[in-house]
């Protein structure tokens, strides 16, 4: 299957970032993917203070149009994620969900890390004031074969990833928005660390360029394969890059060098 991460430059306003968001889709339809990953709050990237108000119901508005879209393409997609409403009336979920090509929510995680961090130069971000952590190791039966689900900063907790491939995962989704900073020096070699470590395929979708609040994402969404080979890697701006996932490629990998089969649980 053909598979494709898709790039954004979301902003805060929903409606231009959803129309944006389904151009993208049906880019992706026309190539081919049967799968397509959207980045993180690829509907809102806006100031933290909104983002109660901005927050919905799964499904809600979001959902059920990513929704008409899978239908319509009779394809797979992770709609990154989005504020979901929480039980709480000034905090949210970042959720990330899997649509099926019959328009269902065939999988709903929330993200479990937040981000609370300086970052050089930046005022101090702190995900945990507006948004609560999920709690629930998530993966999903597709076509493929299993899908793990994660979001941007879970990437610098590999226990997460292990947990997912345990589960039976061979390939995991990372909508993300990592800041330029963090970007240049990070984002490359833990993406294909996951990879590696886990001999998954991994498709990393992600946000690029300047967003409200004077914030700046690093971009260069990219898919790689069980091996830590980059199979694909996107400009510096909006678009949408695809490659082939392999399920017999991704069972020779582990056949040949078993690291999954040779853990020393016991020192755990």
């Amino acid at each position: 299957m053909l598979v494709s991460a898709i790039q954004m430059n979301s902003r805060d306003n929903k409606e231009e970032n959803l129309r944006s968001a389904e151009r993208l889709i049906d880019l992706a339809a026309e190539r081919g993917a049967g799968l397509a990953v959207l980045p993180e709050m690829f509907n809102f990237l806006g100031p933290s203070e909104r983002r109660p108000e901005e927050a919905e119901e799964i499904p809600g508005p979001t959902i059920q149009r990513i929704a008409r879209k899978a239908v319509q393409h009779r394809m797979y997609i992770i709609a990154g994620s989005i504020l979901e409403k929480s039980e709480s009336p000034d905090k949210v979920y970042n959720t990330s969900v899997l649509v099926d090509p019959l328009g269902q929510a065939a999988a709903r995680y929330r993200k479990m890390h937040l981000f609370d961090v300086v970052v050089e130069g930046q005022p101090p971000y702190r995900e945990s004031a507006a948004v609560l952590p999920g709690d629930q190791v998530v993966v999903a039966e597709i076509e493929l074969g299993a899908v793990g689900l994660t979001i941007c900063y879970d990437l610098r907790f590999p226990e997460l990833y292990r947990a997912l491939t345990n589960r039976g995962a061979g390939i995991i989704s990372i909508p993300a928005a990592f800041t330029l900073h963090t970007g240049l020096a990070h984002w490359e070699v833990l993406v294909r660390a996951r990879a590696i470590e886990n001999q998954c395929y991994v498709i990393a979708a992600a946000q690029v360029g300047v967003h409200p609040v004077s914030r700046e994402c690093f971009g260069n969404s990219m898919i790689v394969d069980p091996w830590g080979t980059v199979l694909a890697c996107a400009p510096n701006e909006e678009s949408v890059v695809c490659a082939e996932i392999d399920p017999a490629y991704l069972a020779k990998v582990r056949k040949n060098i078993p690291a999954l089969t040779h853990r020393r649980r016991e020192l755990l």
